[in-house]
């Protein structure tokens, strides 16, 4: 990778790299790194310098868990505020959920239909997943060949009628199915029957209280659908991600739970964090009557995901290079996207976050760029301001501005 003339440098003291944070120049050309330097010397071929000076320079974030909702349900969020939001927050790639759009994407059309809705619109890379239903075996390997990056499904209810969960008879051929073309499989892992049974016990609980909404989705629901998943991944060599452990359905547990799941991270049992941005018209989340369970699920928090994740782990003496490997190794490897996101190093793409992690700041309806300004973060104070994104060498975010247009590029599956 040298030889290249430099378009442009970015020094700093805090650049995060493979063999750790140190002073570093980042070398780009034509939008890829072409080396590294220790130091945060200038080298002298380059053609435009960015100091970052003390502020961390990290892998742009590879958000793999977004619902744009495009099309169908634009006027829930689009691609052209899902992704300026997620420039904002210091995401570089994001790879679309296949439910909430209309049509879901379980089908090549509907593959189609997502393409030709994002085109154009697109502030950072994205890239998309593909969806198992009962009725779709036949639709995989089309999917596959198209280049969705892998699959998702649930084994409850998904809240949308034209996405059904599956069951473990849906599931075995399946999971052959995506092993034989060394795809992998995203789970929402719930199993009904224990949601049932724990819901009907609660005939008559107030359903404005959290704790009837927590006991309405036991332990024992997701403990038995995770096993049900290991034993299946056991018999058919498929590669599988548990989804949701850090989300609301399944529902945020008490401390201890949280603790552990922080605990998980530190030790690498759980693999990457990423936002589960599911955004929604404010009337669905019926803030006027507070009820649990008929508000529509979810949390737009795209643009938080860095900050959010950011303020825990530092009070929990985590540090900067623990994020980078929660949120851009570990989310570009399960999404088929390590050979060229996820890491400042020779090859990959220059996807660049500069950002502030001693810098606090409130977040209110000014500061978010989804399309409804509508958080469970609102009020709260956060660590880690981000200043700038860089997509392949260029900014695309700069202290509140954007690049004047869109540069998101689609991205496909690569070759195992």
């Amino acid at each position: 990778m040298t030889g290249a003339a430099a378009d442009l440098v970015v020094t700093g003291t805090r650049v995060v790299t493979p063999q750790g944070i140190r002073p570093a120049a980042v070398v780009i050309a034509n939008g890829v790194i072409q080396r590294v330097e220790p130091g945060a010397g200038v080298p002298p071929d380059c053609a435009e310098h960015l100091d970052a000076g003390d502020a961390a320079v990290m892998p742009g974030i590879v958000d793999v868990h977004v619902h744009v909702n495009e099309p169908g349900r634009t006027e829930w969020e689009g691609f052209a505020t899902a992704t300026r939001a997620a420039a904002a927050g210091g995401v570089t790639t994001i790879v679309d959920m296949p439910l909430n759009s209309v049509p879901v994407t379980t089908t090549v059309d509907g593959l189609r239909e997502k393409e030709r809705a994002a085109g154009g619109q697109a502030m950072v890379d994205y890239g998309f997943w593909g969806g198992v239903v009962p009725d779709n075996r036949s639709d995989l390997a089309p999917l596959i060949a198209a280049g969705v990056l892998g699959f998702k499904c649930f084994l409850v209810p998904s809240g949308i009628p034209e996405f059904a969960h599956v069951t473990e008879q849906d599931l075995r051929p399946v999971m052959r199915l995506l092993a034989t073309h060394r795809s992998v499989l995203l789970v929402h892992a719930e199993l009904q029957a224990p949601v049932e049974r724990a819901t009907a016990a609660l005939a008559g609980s107030d359903p404005h209280r959290y704790r009837t909404y927590l006991n309405s989705r036991p332990p024992e629901a997701e403990l038995a659908a995770i096993e049900l998943v290991l034993r299946l991944c056991a018999e058919t060599a498929c590669r599988v991600h548990i989804a949701h452990v850090f989300k609301c359905a399944p529902p945020i547990r008490e401390r201890a739970n949280r603790e552990r799941l922080w605990a998980g991270l530190s030790q690498g049992a759980v693999d990457l964090i990423a936002s589960d941005h599911s955004p929604a018209p404010p009337a669905l989340k019926c803030l006027d009557s507070g009820d649990f369970f008929r508000a529509w699920g979810g949390i737009s928090s795209l643009q938080l995901l860095l900050p959010a994740t950011w303020t825990g782990a530092r009070e929990r003496g985590r540090t900067i290079a623990h994020l980078a490997r929660w949120l851009c190794e570990g989310p570009a490897r399960l999404a088929g996207l390590a050979s060229h996101k996820g890491r400042i190093a020779p090859g990959y793409d220059a996807d660049l976050v500069i950002w502030n992690p001693e810098e606090s700041f409130v977040i209110g309806p000014k500061t978010l760029y989804h399309r409804y300004p509508l958080s469970p973060y609102q009020g709260h104070l956060l660590f880690g301001r981000v200043e700038r994104t860089l997509l392949r060498g260029v900014p695309v975010y700069d202290r509140g501005s954007f690049a004047p247009r869109p540069m998101g590029r689609r991205l496909w599956r690569e070759d195992p």
